[in-house]
């Protein structure tokens, strides 16, 4: 009796297994896989020759120089800048943390026009802050830095949000204990805490990465669009559609697929990894 009744509390862990199962199916489908598959499907005129002679043009292949570069630099800084505003926001108390807190989420409700707009505006050779670089020589607006301060703006949540739930669960017992032996500070973070933030560290790494290769309305402004220099890949998408190249749209926006799902891959593997070795 008690063999059944816990094989029947087994069965009732996840109710209607078979039809939530099939509503996340179709919604994976109706969301991704059907967009995807008519950028597959839908290329008019175009042909592996066609596709060849765009996958290989300089100015495509230097918008996604621009593009892939920037995204990494910034997810890259937003990863260092977003453990240091975790941690602040998990280990310290201070006036105002909440509104503070609040602040992260910025970038998700602000349209990606407005912080375009806003951007421009403060580091444009006229701008509040760009009227005090330029003296100096360093010029933002209208070059990759630009881009990567844009991109580092609407990516910096991604990090702070999976960093911070991981870093109010953990126990300070061991902390206490390493430094009653004798460690260090850099020893207790490098052997005890950045093991476990590692994981969350490189998931929020893969959000930002992700989010900037395809961001397209805080960079327009700020990034000049310059062929060769400044034109983001999006942006050379959305040249191409206007100009009722359809094809040549198609082909630049499934080799941009096709990099953003094998970086993503390799990201995603090497975070695996890094858990099992934790494990």
């Amino acid at each position: 009796m008690t063999v059944t009744n816990t094989a029947v509390a087994r069965q009732k862990v996840l109710p209607g297994f078979g039809i939530t199962m099939g509503y996340s199916v179709l919604y994976l489908s109706l969301v991704v896989l059907l967009p995807l598959s008519a950028l597959l499907f839908n290329s008019t005129g175009l042909n592996w020759g066609k596709f060849w002679d765009v996958a290989t043009d300089p100015r495509v292949l230097a918008s996604y120089r621009v593009s892939l570069g920037t995204a990494a630099a910034a997810a890259l800084v937003d990863a260092l800048l977003g453990l240091l505003l975790a941690w602040v926001l998990v280990r310290y108390e201070f006036p105002g943390k909440r509104v503070f807190d609040a602040l992260i989420d910025l970038p998700f409700a602000l349209p990606t026009a407005v912080a375009g707009v806003s951007l421009t505006a403060l580091y444009a050779s006229n701008g509040w802050i760009g009227s005090l670089l330029e003296p100096l020589g360093l010029k933002v607006a209208y070059t990759p830095l630009g881009i990567t301060l844009a991109l580092m703006f609407i990516g910096i949540p991604f990090v702070v949000r999976t960093v911070q739930p991981v870093l109010e669960d953990m126990e300070r017992d061991m902390e206490e204990a390493a430094a009653t032996l004798g460690a260090g500070r850099w020893r207790t973070f490098r052997k005890i805490l950045l093991p476990e933030l590692l994981p969350p560290l490189l998931t929020g790494f893969a959000l930002a990465f992700a989010r900037g290769i395809g961001e397209y309305g805080s960079i327009v402004f700020i990034s000049g669009n310059m062929p060769m220099r400044t034109e983001i890949a999006p942006l050379l998408i959305m040249s191409k559609l206007e100009q009722y190249d359809y094809a040549g749209a198609t082909a630049v926006a499934l080799l941009l697929l096709l990099i953003s799902f094998l970086m993503l891959l390799v990201i995603n593997t090497l975070q695996r990894w890094v858990r099992k070795s934790a494990n």
